[in-house]
């Protein structure tokens, strides 16, 4: 047993402690936190206002007369319904990786990129996620705002979308946690994340045990926290309801 303790010891001060290593991990943290957190501004602002377009076709295309502004909508739904098609149906780092190679081969602004794929990737989630919000929420509640003077616009954005984010928010704080765990795979495109700071020690050590499990209880103990603040918030939500 002495031995087993003495050889983990030795195992933690090579892959931490010597030459600070620790430190790739500590920066690696700090980059996916700070790519998740901007992609999720990103994906939430986006899928919102492809919700809006996409339920505003599902409620009044039929019912609309011919004219610009329905085929406008028509268009734009359209657009719509083929972007979250190609995104939600390619996998999220090879679309990172056509970021990084393809449409920003000219940057190296590598956590810009990141933070721009992982949103855009993020958004047509949210967006599907923030339907099925607007959709939930009463059609009399769009009726009672045109008849207090309200454009359709207005309407969406002071009254129907404000409660359709509520009835979902509980579901887009857990997109930040899917989108955390998505950003593992930053690394494919030279960023110093979480994930590529263990690799980065187990490359200096070789030694793949004690950096992987660090990463991997790193991620764990974020996801904990996070599902505890999101369980927090969906018990003050049930509470206002009452």
């Amino acid at each position: 047993m002495a031995e087993w303790f003495d050889s983990i010891r030795s195992q933690f001060i090579l892959n931490f402690i010597e030459k600070n290593r620790w430190r790739y991990l500590w920066t690696g943290l700090g980059n996916t936190l700070y790519i998740t957190f901007f992609a999720v501004i990103i994906g939430i602002a986006l899928g919102t206002v492809i919700a809006i377009i996409r339920s505003t076709a599902d409620r009044n295309l039929s019912d609309m007369h011919p004219g610009p502004g329905k085929s406008l909508l028509k268009f734009v739904d359209g657009f719509c319904r083929l972007y979250l098609t190609v995104v939600r149906g390619t996998p999220v780092v090879i679309q990172l990786m056509i970021f990084y190679y393809v449409i920003f081969a000219s940057s190296r602004n590598s956590e810009l990129i990141a933070i721009i794929s992982f949103g855009l990737n993020s958004a047509a989630y949210v967006a599907e996620v923030v339907r099925g919000g607007i959709m939930s929420v009463d059609i009399g509640q769009t009726e009672a705002g045109r008849s207090l003077g309200f454009n359709y616009v207005q309407t969406m954005w002071l009254i129907v979308v404000p409660q359709a984010l509520k009835n979902v928010l509980s579901a887009l704080a857990n997109e930040f946690i899917v989108l955390l765990k998505e950003t593992s795979v930053a690394g494919y495109v030279a960023i110093k994340d979480l994930t590529k700071g263990g690799d980065i020690i187990r490359g200096a050590t070789y030694s793949p045990f004690m950096p992987l499990i660090a990463v991997a209880l790193i991620y764990l103990t974020l996801v904990i926290f996070f599902s505890w603040l999101v369980g927090k918030l969906e018990r003050r939500l049930r509470n206002s309801d009452h």
